[in-house]
C-alpha cells in the first residue's frame, strides 16, 4: 500500500505479524520523528498501525517535511520486515571433525566442517588449543562442532570422525579409561542431550580431509608466529 493524500494529509496503514512487531515499529518511527522534529498522528490496534502526516505550520497541508518523514517511515518498515525474517536453519546437519597434535602432547588444534544433506558447506572452523594430546584435540573438535550446530538450530547430527577411540567411547562401546578425558566426554554427552538425535560414525582419514585441512591450517599458521 502506498501513501494516500486525502484531506490535506498523507495516510498509510501498516500491518505486522503481531503487537510486539507493531510496537517495535512505532518505537523506531518515534525515534525518526524526533530526529526530523516532525511528529505523526497515529493509531495502533494490535498488529496494525495507521499513520497520518501533515504540517501544522502550513495550515495542515502536505509539505516536503511530510514526504521526507513518510519516506523514512517506509525505510523503517522495510528494515523491520527484513530483521524479522528468520535466517535459514538447517535441522539436519552432517559434521566432520578432527583433531591433531604435533608431538602428542604438543601444539594441537581442532577443526570441524558442517554440511547440509546436499554436502554444501554451512560452516567450517579451526581452533588452536595450545599444548595437549591428540585425543584431547579430537574430543575438542567434536565439542566445538556440536556447539556451532546447536547455534544454527540443528536438531539432528550425523557426526563423522577418523578417531575410532572417540567414536566408540561416545557410542558407549569403549570405556573412557583416561581420567583426563572424563570432563570433556561428560560435557559432550550433555551437548548431545540437546539434540533430537546424534549419530557417531568412524570414517577413514581420507574421507575426513575437510576437517583435517582446518586443523593443519591452524597449526601451520601458529608455527609461523
Amino acid at each position: 500500500m502506498k501513501w494516500q493524500e486525502t484531506n490535506n494529509q498523507l495516510y498509510k496503514e501498516f500491518k505486522f505479524k503481531d503487537f510486539n512487531e507493531a510496537f517495535s515499529f512505532m518505537q523506531a518511527v518515534a525515534e525518526e520523528a524526533e530526529k526530523q522534529q516532525h511528529h505523526p498522528r497515529w493509531e495502533n490496534e494490535w498488529n496494525k498501525v495507521k499513520i497520518w502526516l501533515s504540517t501544522h505550520e502550513a495550515e495542515g497541508k502536505v509539505t516536503d517535511k511530510d514526504k521526507s518523514l513518510a519516506k523514512a517511515i517506509d525505510l523503517v518498515a522495510d528494515g523491520g520486515k527484513k530483521s524479522s525474517s528468520k535466517p535459514k536453519t538447517h535441522k539436519h546437519i552432517k559434521m566432520y571433525s578432527d583433531g591433531g597434535s604435533r608431538g602428542n602432547p604438543g601444539p594441537s588444534a581442532s577443526g570441524y566442517v558442517l554440511l547440509d544433506l546436499d554436502d554444501t558447506v554451512i560452516k567450517k572452523s579451526g581452533e588452536y588449543l595450545g599444548i595437549t594430546t591428540n585425543n584431547q584435540a579430537e574430543y575438542q573438535s567434536l565439542k566445538l562442532g556440536l556447539e556451532e550446530a546447536l547455534k544454527l538450530g540443528a536438531q539432528e547430527i550425523d557426526a563423522y570422525m577418523d578417531s575410532m577411540l572417540v567414536v566408540n567411547q561416545m557410542k558407549g562401546i569403549f570405556k573412557v579409561k583416561n581420567r583426563d578425558l572424563w570432563p570433556i566426554h561428560e560435557a559432550i554427552k550433555k551437548l548431545v542431550e540437546q539434540f533430537k538425535s546424534v549419530t557417531f560414525t568412524h570414517v577413514p582419514r581420507k574421507l575426513n580431509k575437510l576437517a583435517d585441512s582446518e586443523v593443519n591450517e591452524v597449526l601451520d599458521a601458529e608455527s609461523k608466529k
